[in-house]
């Protein structure tokens, strides 16, 4: 009889248990929410992944690699997966630390002695802990000019050189302010401290042991990756592909901060090695390790639409990865955004669950959506006010005091009218400024042009546009028009920009740009 009893009460400690546990989206729900977003935001192309309780659950690719190729996007499309690259450039770091060849206090200079930021206090105390948590004190965005648009000439060593130009917009380690460039540094204090480039390290150390077949880093031939999804835009009301790739699609010096790219099959692998771990994973990267990667570094701001749709009270940066609580439950996750391709990785490490998704698409605000829409189908079902309901609260003014104060619209380009050579003669030349290096601001038939030595995307024609200087670039590939402004202190002549749309993206980072004139046109 006991022993009756006592099967009896396990069965039913286990219902109850079963009973208990959070119950997850059914694959006909994330369907649903998928192709609501697909038909709200006019996606190309869309992979999306589902993992409950270590399980994936839920794979599928929408739409086309290339819009109206009839090329299906697959679990096995390649995406960039733009800043979620930070999070393997952390893993890689956890594991040269591991191996004990370096450590998070180390001293950056320990391992690259010609790092230097603006400050000589600075340069000695950053460690290369502080590369990761976006708290040096460099503006947001300071420097990403080197990075794109890519391809370009900039290398990691000018990013080491360069960083010592940059002036901080606030006290180091005194608040967050997202940067692109110290993941840079990181990449080249992972190559020092393990004997090989950050690409070989890359895939020796994170993609070979986790089984990551598909991810790419470095240069590689377009006809042998398979399927690769390629950035799309919009003019007006069409979807246009911008920013394609070339046959061989070369290696950029911004990998180590968002040049990675992966298909689905890889990102829920990667998901899977922080939600339920193999014996070999915990082997590869240990709890120690695993622990100081989640770790919360630097606190963030919690936005307006945050607070109310995930009613978020903490929000923090560790290693590569946020951190933040969404209707009670602890969320691990980042984004990506590069030209065309956006992606989101969100983990909810209590349950073994969670989500990715790569957008090939002009999808700032799908992103937000979509992301909102699969966690509430996780934490709050029932009071989720799924992609319709997220779409309209996001396109909607936050109070009426913000409709009053509404910023002027931005000036139509299109009334711009073109300079003349004999119009700016007194500030044609070559330009230099201490961290992008040199720019020709000079005659091209009747008209001015500026170009970058560095950047070879960076060319665009000068006109004037309400009494002011404004440079409209040639290449899709630049995202930001930008302002002129040229001046004279004593015998030196001076030029500075600034974004057409003052609240542009943040990697043109124009204005922390001070050129210098230094000769004519030859």
């Amino acid at each position: 009889m006991k022993r009756v009893i006592a099967v009896v009460l396990a069965w039913l400690a286990a219902g109850a248990a079963l009973a208990a546990a959070p119950q997850g989206p059914t694959p006909e729900a994330v369907e649903a929410t998928v192709q609501a977003a697909i038909a709200r935001y006019h996606l190309p192309g869309i992979a999306v992944g589902v993992i409950e309780d270590g399980r994936v659950t839920f794979a599928k690719g929408f739409g086309e690699t290339v819009y109206g190729s009839g090329d299906p996007v697959t679990g096995d499309t390649l995406f960039k997966i733009a800043s979620n690259s930070k999070a393997m450039t952390a893993a890689l770091l956890a594991r040269l630390v591991q191996q004990g060849k370096l450590a998070w206090d180390d001293p950056v200079v320990k391992h690259l002695p010609a790092f230097a930021m603006h400050d000589p206090w600075v340069t000695a105390h950053m460690t290369v802990s502080d590369l990761l948590v976006h708290n040096s004190g460099l503006p947001e965005g300071g420097g990403d000019l080197m990075l794109w648009p890519e391809p370009n000439l900039f290398t990691r060593d000018d990013i080491v050189r360069g960083l010592r130009h940059i002036k901080p917009a606030y006290g180091f380690r005194a608040g967050y302010a997202y940067d692109n460039l110290l993941y840079v540094v990181a990449g080249q204090v992972a190559a020092a401290a393990g004997g090989a480039s950050y690409e070989e390290l890359l895939r020796r150390e994170v993609f070979e042991p986790l089984g990551l077949t598909g991810c790419r880093v470095g240069q590689f031939a377009l006809k042998e990756a398979g399927s690769v999804a390629q950035p799309h835009g919009r003019d007006g009301d069409r979807i246009v592909r911008t920013r394609g790739d070339a046959d061989i699609v070369p290696a950029i010096a911004s990998a180590p901060a968002g040049g990675i790219r992966c298909t689905l099959r890889d990102m829920l692998t990667w998901a899977n090695v922080w939600l339920a771990p193999t014996p070999a994973q915990l082997a590869w990267l240990g709890p120690a390790q695993r622990a100081e990667l989640w770790k919360a570094r630097t606190p963030m701001p919690i936005s307006r639409l945050k607070r109310e749709w995930d009613n978020t009270h903490y929000y923090a940066y560790a290693y590569g990865f946020r951190l933040a609580d969404v209707d009670g439950e602890w969320t691990v996750s980042h984004t990506g955004t590069l030209g065309g391709m956006y992606s989101m990785l969100m983990l909810l490490p209590d349950r073994k669950s969670g989500f990715v998704f790569m957008i090939n698409g002009d999808g700032g605000r799908a992103r937000t959506v979509l992301g909102t829409a699969l966690l509430k189908l996780f934490t709050a079902p029932a009071t989720s006010k799924g992609v319709a309901g997220y779409a309209e609260d996001l396109e909607r003014p936050a109070a009426p005091a913000a409709t009053a104060a509404a910023k002027p619209p931005l000036p139509d380009i299109a009334r711009r009218t073109p300079i003349r050579p004999d119009a700016l003669r007194e500030w044609l030349g070559v330009w230099r400024d201490p961290w992008f290096g040199e720019v020709r601001l000079c005659p091209v038939g009747e008209a001015v042009e500026w170009r970058s030595l560095k950047s070879p995307k960076m060319h665009g024609r000068v006109a004037r546009l309400d009494g002011r200087y404004l440079l409209v670039w040639d290449d899709e590939a630049v995202d930001e028009n930008a302002w002129l402004t040229f001046s004279r202190d004593g015998a030196r002549r001076q030029l500075h920009m600034a974004k057409l749309n003052p609240d542009g993206d943040f990697s043109s980072d124009y204005e922390d740009l001070a050129f210098a004139w230094e000769r004519g046109c030859d």
